[in-house]
């Protein structure tokens, strides 16, 4: 519940920093977004930025609220971080092979996000499994 509390109140208080962001938060945001995924050009830049910092604050709320389970927190949280590891990849200039170029730290960090979602389904898995196992060895 640690790492689901401090990650969800990072990705929580972002989405919020979204949704109350100016015209230029969201050319910045929209602008970094359409380099590493063009298809996203089409997008108006607000509506875009809002519906990310109204995604963000949605995952950020599942993954501060207990009630929502663990492997469909960090199934999104997965996803999530996979979208902003795009955009490490594939941004010019912010790596030299894998390792970051110093205007990549930023994005490079969100590694920590992904490595920290498939940790709470990996878990999560391994919990169900051994359930069940307990299961059949007590029938």
């Amino acid at each position: 519940m640690p790492a689901r509390l401090i990650v969800g109140a990072f990705v929580l208080n972002s989405g919020l920093s979204k949704l109350k962001g100016d015209e230029g938060t969201a050319d910045y945001i929209h602008g970094t977004a359409k380099t590493a995924y063009p298809f996203l050009e089409s997008q108006d830049k607000g509506e875009f930025t809002r519906n990310l910092g109204a995604a963000e604050v949605a995952l950020g709320a599942a993954l501060i609220t207990p009630v929502v389970p663990t492997l469909v927190a960090g199934g999104a949280l997965t996803a999530f971080a996979g979208g902003l590891i795009g955009l490490y990849l594939r941004l010019p200039g912010m790596r030299e092979g894998l390792r970051p170029t110093q205007q990549g730290i930023p994005l490079a960090k969100d590694s920590w996000l992904i490595g920290i979602g498939a940790t709470l389904v990996l878990e999560e898995l391994a919990r169900a499994r051994e359930q069940r196992r307990g299961r059949r060895t007590r029938h």
